[in-house]
């Protein structure tokens, strides 16, 4: 085994050697890189090392770890100062985000892993990427790699009737058809009505 992993080593290195002796072709090669490999030692083969890395293309933007990315490109829309989760929408375009999706109570573990099956196909027919773990009996998690499209996902399923309530961001949103979701579209819809007011009448002077 041990002659083996030694064969290995071996071989790498002189793949390394060559590709290193190989850009040199038509200049004069560094001391280092004219010793049999045999020869070489620990600052050697870290110099061939960062040798092999330097000929390495850089990743695309969307292939680096999340945390290498650079940020998302925010474009200031004034229209957009009251309202907080539109911001937060925009804040997290290509990030990762995690939605917690709860099942109506009297819905079967397995109704419940069918019908999260089924709002998932839905989304992705309607181009929103997200995969699915159950983590409960009637709770999943829906992973999204670009994490504004789980305000997208959330107004499709707030509208379906076995669907309970999800948190995304530490902030809960009720289906329209539990008591919960309809308390808070009632209030809504009072919210944007005109507030009737006492108009006084003008005197009309004769």
């Amino acid at each position: 085994m041990g002659r083996r992993i030694h064969l290995f080593l071996c071989i790498f290195l002189i793949i390394l050697s060559f590709s290193v002796c190989k850009k040199h072709t038509g200049e004069e090669k560094p001391a280092w890189a004219k010793k049999d490999i045999r020869d070489y030692t620990d600052a050697d083969l870290e110099r061939l090392l960062d040798q092999w890395e330097e000929d390495e293309e850089p990743l695309p933007e969307d292939e680096l770890p999340e945390h290498l990315r650079s940020p998302p490109n925010m474009k200031f829309d004034p229209s957009n100062i009251g309202d907080p989760e539109q911001l937060l929408k925009m804040s997290k375009k290509g990030r990762t985000l995690m939605m917690f999706v709860q099942v109506k109570d009297e819905l079967t573990p397995e109704k419940a892993e069918d019908i999260t099956k089924l709002w998932q196909s839905a989304l992705h027919n309607n181009h929103i990427q997200a995969e699915r773990y159950m983590v409960d009996q009637r709770r999943a998690i829906f992973m999204f790699k670009d994490g504004a499209q789980a305000w997208d996902a959330k107004d499709f399923l707030v509208e379906q009737e076995e669907f309970k309530e999800c948190s995304i961001e530490n902030k809960v949103y009720h289906g329209h058809f539990t008591p919960e979701g309809r308390k808070e579209r009632e209030g809504a819809e009072a919210a944007k009505k005109p507030k009737k007011g006492n108009k006084k009448r003008k005197k009309v002077e004769l």
